[in-house]
């Protein structure tokens, strides 16, 4: 019994087709469509630190990527709920949530490899050519094979 993949399906039609991707699009389309709703009501400013995470059962959750616009936005949190609850997509909005949550920073930027001289390329086939374990020799050969010709040589 050998396995045969399903053919290729373009992925648009994977979105409209699928019960559970059906369902998450949808999700995202509505949220998009809130957020263009709660852009509409911000500050310019805050625009861009402000986004829609969820609305349920009268309580619409805002992520905020930045404290000072999270502290200014509770301060102006009744005026932004008056303003939203005269839009029919936030009938019954009883609250609004502010969460704090930074974007990620990577917590270590890869850079480029670190040089390998020819100096020191020279010392390692130099060690490799002592070393009595096949492997290990090999291993160290590759190593040296890596280095970068001096500027100055």
């Amino acid at each position: 019994m050998s396995f045969r993949p399903l053919p290729a399906r373009a992925s648009a039609s994977l979105l409209r087709e699928a019960k559970p991707l059906k369902a998450l699009f949808g999700e995202a389309r509505r949220l998009d469509r809130l957020q263009q709703l709660v852009d509409g009501q911000l500050q310019p400013a805050a625009r861009e630190f402000c986004r829609v995470a969820s609305w349920r059962e009268g309580t619409l959750l805002l992520i905020v990527t930045d404290s000072h616009w999270a502290t200014r936005l509770r301060y102006q949190q009744r005026r932004l709920q008056r303003q939203l609850l005269c839009l029919e997509e936030f009938s019954g909005l009883s609250r609004i949530q502010f969460k704090v949550q930074p974007p990620e920073t990577p917590r270590h930027k890869p850079g480029p490899p670190p040089a390998l001289s020819a100096r020191a390329a020279d010392n390692i086939q130099e060690t490799a050519r002592g070393i009595k374990d096949p492997k290990l020799r090999a291993a160290l050969e590759r190593l040296a094979s890596h280095a970068r010709p001096d500027r100055d040589a």
